[in-house]
């Protein structure tokens, strides 16, 4: 097979809920890194790209109709270029990387752009269609997030906890404490805080112009992030589920706007259009478990991965596990052999501090393992998250 390797990668800002990137719409926000991708790599004959494939969970909204084609022609790539869209929910944006990975190493494709993106805010309130004529039974759906128009042999054999609530289910089987929840979100925090203030994200984002009208206004970091946070603060937030629960909206991850692009390609490609390769993608695996411990999804994925490419945990150097809550980010640790505090893990904060733009969360974990690996001289990195509805998806990149 061909190796596939990632040349390049660049993403938005994360906006909160509600937040600065809540006038963008879906696809004009999932275009942006795909222009700077451009605009980055001046050498690239653009009409030479085989493919694109971009995450996003919702697919509701502003991101209907294949938002990833959108994006490719918003962006201004060549309209010959294809593009499709994969929902794989949380897991979209890494599903897309190895997909276009595994294309690459068959010889099916030499230069690719895969990503993700997600627009929370403006996701959406839909209503279904009447089942019989004159029906009184109208019923609006929020699709921001969790489950619409529930299936009910679905909820009968599965249940259909909210994320919140999957969480505490991990937080109880797998005796994670509240305690241990708030300080690995205090953490997350810290270390957000510290590589921000080093810099670290700089050359990762593409600044947003947002133009208002009396002013225009550059939005170049992360929104969601709060530096002042503490476990006194911490301590004191009611559970989202019950009062008395351990899951907070300290420790679990926001609702937030954001986009990633990362470009692919062949070696041959990669010489031809004069990029750089930065890493190589060995190997991608997916695993299913009872969507009720959704959040306990990337331990069973992490072990067929690592079956799948006969490395070891402790050859990993940098760890990006996805902070959708820090219950499930601590029960798939220590079912690892991870300690709590690992400083290989999530070195630069995660999504609790960073945010979780569904569709888009994906593609950053790789992209922020890449830049980690370079920046301290690793040799390869695992990216891991759960997927909602009960899965979990497992990435491994080789620093070159």
């Amino acid at each position: 097979m061909l190796d596939a390797f990632i040349c390049d990668a660049i993403r938005t800002p994360f906006g909160r809920y509600g937040g600065l990137l809540s006038t963008v719409r879906a696809d004009d926000l999932a275009a942006l890194p795909i222009a700077a991708l451009m605009a980055r790599n001046p050498s690239v004959d653009w009409t030479q790209v085989d493919d694109l494939f971009y995450g996003c969970a919702n697919q509701a909204g502003e991101d209907n109709r294949n938002v990833g084609r959108m994006a490719a022609l918003l962006a201004g790539l060549p309209q010959d270029v294809p593009a499709n869209t994969i929902n794989r929910l949380c897991g979209s944006g890494m599903d897309a990387i190895g997909t276009a990975a595994r294309a690459i190493k068959a010889g099916e494709a030499h230069l690719v752009i895969a990503g993700g993106v997600e627009s929370m805010t403006r996701a959406p309130f839909v209503m279904g269609k009447a089942d019989s004529a004159f029906s009184r039974a109208a019923k609006i759906e929020d699709t921001t997030l969790g489950w619409r128009f529930v299936n009910p042999r679905m909820k009968a054999q599965y249940g259909i906890d909210s994320m919140p609530e999957t969480a505490e289910n991990v937080a109880r089987e797998f005796n994670v404490s509240r305690a241990d929840q708030d300080a690995f979100a205090l953490r997350s925090q810290q270390r957000w805080a510290q590589a921000h203030a080093a810099g670290v994200f700089k050359d990762e984002i593409v600044p947003v112009t947002l133009q208002g009208k009396k002013e225009t206004r550059i939005v170049d970091t992360d929104e969601q992030p709060r530096a002042d946070s503490s476990i006194e603060a911490l301590s004191k937030l009611k559970g989202v589920v019950s009062p008395d629960g351990s899951v907070t909206a300290g420790n679990a991850s926001s609702l937030n706007d954001g986009a990633c692009a990362l470009l692919l390609a062949s070696g041959e490609a990669a010489a031809r259009h004069g990029l750089t390769p930065r890493a190589r993608v060995i190997g991608m695996a997916t695993s299913g478990l009872a969507p009720r411990i959704m959040g306990f999804g990337p331990a069973p994925a992490v072990r067929k991965l690592l079956a799948q490419t006969g490395l070891r945990l402790d050859q990993m150097d940098v760890i990006e596990l996805n902070e959708a809550f820090a219950a499930q980010g601590l029960a798939v640790l220590r079912d690892l052999g991870v300690p709590d505090d690992a400083t290989h893990v999530n070195p630069n904060g995660g999504a609790i501090a960073l945010g979780h733009p569904l569709g888009a969360s994906g593609a950053r974990l790789v992209m922020t393992a890449v830049n980690q690996l370079h920046r301290t001289g690793g040799r390869y990195a695992l990216c891991t998250m759960c997927i909602g509805v009960g899965q979990g998806i497992a990435l491994i990149v080789e620093r070159v």
